[in-house]
């Protein structure tokens, strides 16, 4: 039996992979909906100083909650750039757009300031980049952009793809 396993081993055919991930399954929505995210964290949390007793359980809840969600939303930013930036940006791509890699660190720092800020202008920034992003994501791929107002709170001008 074993030798039969050791058989068909030894027949098998060679196989290779370019992607740790299928091939063409990447996309920078996975950056912009946590990056969103934090935008909507934010506001959320400025509108609950606003409008509790800063004293009281249900407003430290809601603040508390809150900032969990944006360090998650914050590391998921990091953890999809990073996947991008590895996997799908090699070195014909990085040759073509060579702004990608001081882009992507860009984005690496602003989603580590948005983990350590509460300010509403890193959390837009973080947006403007990762948008930046996503062009020169969907230009890899001969598409074109737009930029619009997402569908949702917080509203804010995000690049799509025009299919």
């Amino acid at each position: 039996m074993i030798q039969n396993l050791k058989n068909l081993m030894t027949k098998l055919p060679e196989v290779s992979a370019h992607c740790d991930i299928p091939c063409k399954i990447y996309d920078p929505s996975a950056i912009q909906i946590p990056s969103l995210t934090i935008i909507r964290l934010i506001d959320i949390m400025n509108d609950c100083q606003k409008s509790k007793d800063a004293s009281s359980l249900d407003y430290q809840n809601t603040i508390v909650r809150c900032v969990m969600r944006k360090e998650e939303e914050s590391e998921k930013v990091k953890h999809e750039t990073r996947i991008l930036w590895g996997d799908y940006f090699k070195k014909p791509l990085l040759e073509k757009f060579p702004e990608t890699h001081e882009l992507c660190h860009s984005i690496m720092l602003k989603a580590s300031a948005c983990k350590q800020e509460v300010g509403r202008g890193e959390a837009e920034e973080l947006l403007k980049l990762v948008n930046q992003l996503a062009k020169i994501f969907w230009a890899s791929k001969d598409i074109q952009t737009k930029t619009v107002n997402c569908p949702y709170p917080p509203g804010e001008q995000t690049t799509y793809p025009v299919l």
